[in-house]
């Protein structure tokens, strides 16, 4: 049997988001490998789940409108306990892609470990991406493959991920530069706990 107090924060999370949003994202577990508790926000279009093949697993996640997830033949991708992928967010995995719990990736942001096309002679290169612990990433971010994004890290709107990013740094611009260190920087918003 379980503990009143499991069973206290199954009856909280079930009253923090709508019936139809559980019931949505329950229609969405269906095209997933293992899940926790989806929840899918926000309407239409329903997120979209391409999967060719591949592995695709969650946690406890949320799902807002628009989100379009690719899995090729042999990609893995991985979702950590409590992130969440805002709206029109697409992330393309030939190979692997891992983003951590507690992430915030906010809406049109690509993540791609793949250039989908060969370039000049070259065969078609697959490299994995890292998106570790309580990363948020902003509106309209690109993060491209090979890239590895540290705990905690802070990637600003509108940049370009090209590199590795060290974990408690913030980063932005196209490609991507150093700004500051979380830590260091006056505001609570970016307040370690």
């Amino acid at each position: 049997m379980k503990s009143p107090f499991t069973v206290s924060r199954i009856i909280s999370r079930l009253k923090k988001y709508p019936f139809r949003e559980y019931l949505s994202g329950w229609i969405l577990s269906r095209k997933f490998s293992r899940h926790g508790i989806l929840i899918a926000t926000g309407g239409r279009p329903f997120p979209k789940v391409i999967n060719k093949g591949g592995k695709l697993t969650a946690g406890n996640c949320q799902f807002y409108s628009g989100v379009r997830l690719e899995i090729g033949k042999q990609g893995y991708l991985e979702i950590g306990n409590g992130s969440y992928l805002n709206r029109n967010t697409l992330i393309v995995c030939e190979e692997s892609v891992s983003i951590g719990k507690n992430c915030k990736i906010a809406w049109d942001v690509i993540i791609m470990d793949s250039d989908l096309h060969p370039i000049a002679s070259s065969p078609i290169l697959h490299k994995p991406v890292q998106i570790k612990d309580e990363v948020w990433i902003g509106c309209r971010c690109i993060i491209l493959k090979g890239v590895t994004i540290g705990q905690g890290a802070v990637i600003a709107a509108g940049s370009v991920v090209t590199k590795n990013i060290p974990p408690f740094t913030i980063w932005g611009g196209a490609p991507a530069k150093f700004i500051a260190n979380v830590n260091t920087v006056e505001s609570p918003f970016f307040a370690l706990q």
